[in-house]
């Protein structure tokens, strides 16, 4: 039977699976850490996901796949040198150093819907574009030297075959690349720098591959690093948002729940979206449709930052959350901890309120976790308004938070839907591992998923004695 091997290159490590390319049954996985990093300065050496990725692939034991994809990190910046070198760490989508270049570039173009208009989204300090624009400002001895300008799953995907290619769901999120039209928009990196003109940022940046089209062979020198035979296919790539959406099997009408370092909600649309507010991203996905997607960068960072608090470790401060009322007995937390990108406050800190006496630790841990959904379900507000679909179809929840109790039950309580978890833990692993499939079959990628029987999971009910209107009013009030 074919194998193909996904890879999730995210914020805090390397994961990847080996799967049946055919039934999708997975056959391996293994893991590696990276390097700690932090707001306000978020830097990685690209050198440490390479060694992570080779420990990963290592640890599966597995020595002969017939494709290989990677999922990455979005937004994040790989500047280049002429000789492919990386020039600096790799600033990453949780770098909030760059807010002051976002606020000026919305400046520079005339306010937030003509950068709607032209790129889908509006630049905060996570896109690709504030980051250049910092390069520019902070570094100009590097920016002079920039040669190619790669987002993480780019440079993994060069380090496998020698090829500089993008996919069109990750170009999404630089904020010069164009969902409706399809293609780079230079003229809007000319804010950044007019000297090159057009063909000058034109030869910097990646080509961009269709969905099932594939990048390249295996080097034989990177197959022999990381201990694979022969030489397999290697997909395009996507971003992380975008893989679990193949992860999960996710159809128009569908609306997922991402809870990791950072939060997310987004829905598959089969037409681009633009969001004059700046609260919704319209990416494009891995399919050649859209993902209108709302990120908030406060999510399990925070419950666990409550937890060591109290020293407590997760399932117990699950325990307590879930011991405490609906509503927390009115305590409030806005967890803004690391500042926050939906709304687009980078110098915010959390904050709580509503408490009085006879408040106890299982109050400000159910709080935690009502603050951080109560967040999401903004944006899940956001995208209705931006023309998604998000009401015919499943909830489903993803990352590692969907493995607590309390946020599967808040959630439902919160939201009034039914939520689901796949069964599949490692959506973004298993969404590469999608696209491997794909290319190497020469199929669409969403029709692999629904192959797959991707998606399929346990359910958890809302509670109809919840007053969420009450707690997310709440939230709004003290949020401000």
């Amino acid at each position: 039977m074919p194998l193909v091997l996904g890879v999730d290159s995210s914020t805090q490590s390397t994961k990847v699976e080996v799967r049946d390319a055919d039934t999708g049954a997975l056959v391996a996985s293994g893991s590696a850490p990276h390097p700690p990093t932090a707001p306000p300065r978020s830097e990685q050496d690209p050198e440490a996901w390479w060694s992570a990725l080779a420990s990963a692939v290592a640890a599966t034991g597995i020595n002969e796949v017939a494709a290989v994809s990677v999922a990455a990190q979005q937004h994040g910046l790989v500047a280049l040198g002429a000789k492919s070198e990386v020039l600096r760490p790799a600033k990453l989508w949780n770098d909030t150093e760059c807010a002051a270049d976002a606020g000026w570039l919305v400046k520079q173009l005339g306010g937030r819907a003509a950068w709607a208009d032209a790129a889908g989204s509006v630049p905060v300090a996570a896109f690709t574009i504030a980051k250049l624009s910092w390069l520019h400002r902070k570094e100009p001895d590097h920016f002079d030297r920039l040669a190619r300008v790669l987002l993480p799953h780019d440079w993994l995907t060069y380090r496998l075959t020698g090829a500089f290619v993008t996919d069109r769901g990750d170009a999404s999120g630089t904020g010069y690349w164009s969902p409706s039209e399809g293609r780079w928009r230079t003229d809007l990196l000319r804010i950044v720098d007019d000297a090159p003109g057009d063909d000058g940022w034109e030869a910097r940046l990646p080509r961009v591959l269709g969905p099932s089209e594939p990048a390249g062979a295996l080097l034989c020198e990177s197959a022999q690093l990381l201990g694979l035979r022969g030489a397999p296919v290697v997909a395009a790539g996507t971003g992380d948002n975008m893989a679990a959406a193949l992860g999960v099997g996710l159809r128009t009408g569908d609306v997922a729940f991402s809870l990791g370092t950072s939060g997310t909600v987004y829905a598959v649309s089969d037409r681009p979206t633009a969001d004059p507010s700046g609260a919704v991203a319209g990416f494009a996905d891995a399919t050649g449709r859209y993902l209108p997607l709302v990120c908030t960068l406060n999510a399990t960072g925070v419950t666990d930052d409550v937890a060591t608090m109290f020293d407590l470790d997760r399932d117990r401060l699950v325990d307590l959350a879930l011991s405490a009322p609906a509503g927390s007995g009115g305590v409030v937390m806005v967890p803004f901890f690391a500042g926050e990108r939906t709304p687009d406050r980078p110098d915010a800190t959390g904050t709580v309120t509503g408490l009085r006496h006879g408040i106890s630790k299982a109050h400000l841990a159910r709080a935690a976790h009502e603050g951080v959904i109560c967040g999401l379900l903004e944006g899940l507000d956001a995208l209705a308004g931006a023309g998604a679909d998000v009401a015919s179809g499943r909830t489903v929840l993803v990352g590692g938070g969907a493995r607590s109790r309390a946020y599967r039950h808040v959630l439902a309580d919160l939201s009034g839907r039914a939520v689901t978890v796949p069964a599949a833990g490692e959506l973004v692993a298993a969404g590469a591992c999608v696209q491997a499939a794909a290319t190497l079959h020469g199929r669409d990628p969403a029709e692999v998923a629904a192959g797959w029987g991707m998606g399929a999971g346990p359910t958890t009910e809302p509670d109809p004695g919840v007053d969420a209107g009450a707690i997310r009013e709440a939230y709004a009030t003290a949020r401000g």
